[in-house]
């Protein structure tokens, strides 16, 4: 049997559009896809920060940069009228719970109706033959279970952010029904991961953000929660997992038009003090924490864990990286950021060859 590794050639040369390549997680995806041969187009709003991966490692100088908002059906149908693409990878999205309490309407409306405009503009396309919607662990109503949630699980959400991937998660599997199961035509799947990190991720309220901008400043950093259990992983993990589901819908193979768990090992389950601690011990000792009180501001979910059986028996997916290792690649990335003279493209080229490198071992190959 082939290495999943070699799953991955399938997209070389082929026509990708990635929504939310400005975003943290897109632009690892585009830069994995970049090295993998594929042409890739990407849609979404300006990057947020001057320090993000986007122009931290120059996505746009290898990606098709669109600006483009999927509240607005007209205008992201002009944008992308004349791509005519092979896969779509959809990951635009408003991704944080905090901000969900203060724009309820927008969340709601960017993760819910935009994913249903984003696959409206994709069933234009002729040569598309399979699309990937990127929701999150958060989808499935949680009832606080120690064991994880499995794909056949219900969704729901006791926040606005976790309602809408609820939301989402239906909406893809709609259209996935509706639109997406013809014979010979494309095929969608959707995928869920757990908190993701890695470098080049500043946003606002993360637990790893928070902590990385603290250290650089050389400040304390307060952390909220610490007793509640995330299902942790570096942001290769999940995103491995997508391109080979992604290859395998490429290649024809309609079994996989499903909903998937890309969550990390029960190692890679741990309170958020806990984290918080390994990566103070990876930067050197620095920041200083100061503890929040456990239920101070809008409610947040204690305990969350995903199953990722499916995955690992169906796709030959596995999660490769301990919480110990995550953590090292992900202040590594920040460390030379912060220090100014490297050439943050190279590096993070040279973090996925590693990674793949750790697949073909896994694999024996």
């Amino acid at each position: 049997m082939n290495s999943p590794i070699t799953s991955l050639k399938a997209l070389e040369g082929r026509r990708v559009v990635v929504t939310g390549h400005t975003g943290f997680k897109g632009g690892w995806t585009c830069l994995w896809l970049k090295q993998l041969g594929a042409e890739i187009v990407g849609v979404a709003l300006p990057p947020k920060d001057d320090r993000d991966f986007f122009n931290a490692v120059g996505v746009d100088t290898f990606v098709d940069h669109r600006i483009g908002d999927i509240r607005r059906p007209d205008e992201f149908a002009k944008i992308v009228d004349d791509v005519d693409a092979d896969l779509l990878i959809h990951m635009a999205a408003q991704p944080l719970v905090r901000l969900s309490y203060e724009t309820p309407v927008d969340t709601y409306l960017t993760n819910v109706v935009g994913t249903a405009v984003v696959l409206e503009a994709a069933r234009k396309m002729k040569s598309l033959k399979a699309a990937i919607v990127v929701t999150s662990d958060k989808c499935y109503e949680n009832n606080e279970w120690v064991w994880g949630y499995r794909e056949s699980d219900p969704m729901g959400g006791a926040d606005p952010y976790s309602s809408s991937k609820g939301c989402t998660e239906l909406v893809a599997s709609a259209y996935r029904r509706s639109f997406f199961s013809e014979p010979g035509g494309p095929r969608l799947a959707s995928v869920r991961a757990g908190n993701v990190f890695g470098g080049g991720d500043w946003s606002a309220d993360r637990l790893i953000p928070d902590i990385m901008k603290a250290a650089i400043a050389d400040e304390s950093v307060t952390i909220r929660n610490p007793a509640s259990i995330r299902p942790w992983q570096h942001v290769l993990e999940p995103v491995w997992g997508y391109l080979l589901l992604a290859s395998k819908l490429l290649e024809g193979e309609e079994r996989f038009a499903e909903g998937w768990n890309f969550g990390p090992d029960p190692d890679g389950v741990a309170d958020v003090g806990t984290l918080a601690g390994h990566v103070k011990t990876a930067w050197g000792g620095k920041p200083e924490f100061v503890f929040g009180e456990a239920k101070r501001g809008p409610h947040e979910a204690e305990v969350l864990r995903l199953d990722s059986t499916k995955a690992k028996t169906r796709l030959g997916w596995n999660p490769l990286l301990s919480v110990g290792d995550a953590v090292a690649l992900t202040v590594e990335w920040y460390k030379a950021k912060a220090a100014g003279d490297v050439d943050m493209a190279e590096l993070s080229a040279a973090q996925i060859e590693r990674y793949v490198d750790l697949i073909q071992n896994h694999a024996g190959t």
